[in-house]
């Protein structure tokens, strides 16, 4: 789905949440709250309010954001529409469908991203200028 997606293809889902007299726990089970297999896992952190990250799509790799501590906002672009998605709920996490480019900014101090995507890193995957992602998508 990758070239024909667009940002109303991702969505924001609800985690389940258990809690109990002494906290909160969420757990994230494989093809259950992630729409797709997990391949890999990894965090951002210690980024600078006046920094962003990302700014690139993937051809195939499919990913779900979670802010799991403070908050950053998200820009959805697909190359005609874009969307700017506040995460600040460890209880709810962002999936973003292959072929949408997205940045992640305005981190809180603090604040913690974590990334959950459907393959291991390959930089064959990866689309970092925007005008080739816009003649990906057949745009240009």
């Amino acid at each position: 789905m990758s070239v024909k997606a667009t940002i109303h293809d991702c969505r924001m889902i609800d985690l389940p949440k258990v809690t109990d007299v002494v906290g909160s726990a969420i757990a994230i089970n494989n093809t259950t709250e992630i729409p797709f297999p997990i391949k890999r896992v990894f965090y951002l952190y210690d980024i600078s309010s006046a920094e962003s990250r990302g700014a690139h799509a993937h051809k195939t790799c499919q990913q779900f954001l979670i802010a799991v501590k403070g908050s950053f906002e998200v820009v959805l672009d697909d190359g005609k529409e874009k969307s700017t998605v506040l995460l600040d709920d460890p209880q709810k996490g962002l999936f973003i469908e292959a072929g949408i480019w997205d940045s992640q900014i305005n981190f809180s101090a603090g604040a913690i991203c974590l990334v959950i995507a459907s393959r291991t890193y390959l930089e064959a995957d990866y689309i970092r200028n925007y005008n080739d992602f816009l003649s990906y998508k057949s745009f240009v």
